[in-house]
C-alpha cells in the first residue's frame, strides 16, 4: 500500500517568495578549521602565507594564521543555498561591496544572514525575477566578519521547469 502522506522536497524560495521584510538566518553556523584554511588555500593556489605559514604570520599584527577570506564569503553564500535559493535559481548575476571588517580565525563559527534589499521582474526574461541580497556573517561573538552584496536571478513559481 502506498503511503498517503504528501512529500515536500526542500528548496530554494521562488521570486514570489522572497520577502523583504524577513531577516533569513541560515543555521547551522560552520565552525572554521585549521584544515578548512590550508585545503581551500592551496586548492586555489593562493600562496599567501598569512594563510599558511605559521611562523610568518607570528610576526604579523594579529600574530597567527588567519581563515583565508574567499573561504569564508564562499561559506558565507552557501550557507544561504538551501533556505534561498536551492533550486529556484537561474543564475548569479555579480557580487558587490564585499566587505571582511574582522578577521576569522581557526576555531570561529561562522553565521550566516540573509536580508533582501530589492526584487523585480527582469525586463528581458519572462517568468524570471531578479533579487538583491545582502548576506552577512557574524562569528560567535556577533563579529562582522564578512558582508557582501549579490544579484541573483531566480525563477518566478508559474514558470519554473
Amino acid at each position: 500500500m502506498r503511503d498517503a502522506r504528501r512529500s515536500v522536497e526542500q528548496r530554494g524560495l521562488f521570486f514570489e517568495e522572497f520577502d523583504l521584510t524577513v531577516r533569513y538566518q541560515h543555521r547551522p553556523g560552520r565552525t572554521a578549521t585549521e584544515a578548512d584554511n590550508v585545503m581551500f588555500t592551496t586548492m586555489t593556489m593562493n600562496t599567501q602565507g598569512l594563510h599558511l605559514d605559521a611562523a610568518w604570520a607570528a610576526t604579523q599584527p594579529f600574530g597567527e594564521r588567519l581563515m583565508n577570506s574567499m573561504w569564508t564569503l564562499s561559506t558565507l553564500v552557501g550557507a544561504s543555498v538551501a533556505q534561498l535559493t536551492q533550486g529556484t535559481i537561474v543564475a548569479n548575476l555579480g557580487f558587490s561591496e564585499v566587505t571582511f571588517p574582522h578577521p576569522m580565525h581557526h576555531g570561529d563559527t561562522l553565521y550566516a544572514e540573509t536580508i533582501v534589499t530589492s526584487k523585480r521582474m527582469s525586463a528581458s526574461r519572462p517568468g524570471q525575477g531578479i533579487i538583491t541580497l545582502t548576506h552577512t556573517g557574524r562569528n560567535q561573538y556577533n563579529d562582522v566578519v564578512a558582508t557582501a552584496v549579490r544579484t541573483v536571478m531566480v525563477w518566478c513559481k508559474d514558470a519554473a521547469p
